[in-house]
């Protein structure tokens, strides 16, 4: 059996790639349980960075659906165990990882597939790649955070459309939207992520995971919060091995090695 999810490591830099490719790489569970693994694996093994994407024609087209057919007469599924199961802690299992999580977005991302994008730290995406909330297509509410992160990046007016109607957003409109941060030419899209996951693992990662968290929490806090929240993560970010080195290597102008830590 071909494995649901392909892992690289190229330097400081993880490659997890989706690899259902005849199902455009839809969610089932041996999938989720794949890629939360790798996830696991890449968050204790020395990764700097890690990038996300799909094999073939499209990156993922969310809940592979045939997975879930019932009989007639059969009792409903219950939807809600499978997200407290396998999507909730997969997209708490990205926003929680302690470094940066590049996504690149080969084609279609739908459903679950499109919010699992959009829970990554920065999104680049092909220009034939489209983003696309399915869910009300069959008759089902967003999910994989999809609810909480698509009002932050392109506000509720964009977001309520988008859901309720289904829509595609193309790759330029998304980058022009700003839902992701690049559109690039299809044969430049790992290429241009993985120059970019090389630039994110030599800069201070450990820095990186604190802003992160600082981000995460801004949203919710208020001014004084998050001001707070500014003081304490600067004060541990200030007893970092890598903070001390970029001071050494800015005053002995020299480039800095930093390590992580």
């Amino acid at each position: 059996m071909t494995e649901s999810v392909l892992v690289t490591r190229a330097g400081d830099v993880t490659t997890i790639t989706l690899n259902r490719p005849e199902r455009i790489n839809a969610f089932n569970v041996a999938m989720h349980g794949a890629l939360r693994s790798a996830i696991a694996h890449a968050a204790g093994d020395g990764t700097r960075c890690l990038v996300i994407t799909g094999a073939g024609r499209g990156f993922c087209a969310g809940q592979d659906l045939s997975d879930r057919v019932s009989k007639p007469g059969d009792p409903p599924p219950e939807l809600g165990e499978s997200l407290d199961a396998r999507y909730n802690p997969l997209i708490r299992s990205l926003k929680a990882l302690p470094l940066p999580v590049i996504c690149a977005v080969n084609g279609i991302a739908a459903g679950a597939g499109a919010n699992l994008a959009l829970a990554c730290d920065i999104v680049v995406a092909a220009r034939s790649a489209a983003f696309v909330q399915s869910f009300c297509k069959v008759g089902l509410v967003p999910d994989s955070g999809g609810t909480w992160t698509l009002p932050r990046l392109v506000g509720t007016a964009r977001a309520t459309a988008l859901m309720m109607l289904g829509d595609k957003v193309t790759a330029e409109q998304a980058a022009q939207w700003g839902m992701i941060w690049q559109c690039v030419e299809d044969e430049q899209l790992l290429p241009t992520a993985l120059a970019m996951a090389a630039q994110l693992a030599a800069q201070p990662t450990r820095g990186l995971a604190l802003m992160k968290k600082a981000l995460a929490r801004s949203g919710a806090n208020t001014l004084d919060a998050q001001l707070d929240l500014e003081r304490d993560l600067q004060a541990e970010a200030g007893r970092t091995h890598d903070y001390s080195e970029g001071v050494r290597a800015f005053m002995e102008k020299r480039p800095p090695r930093f390590e992580g830590r």
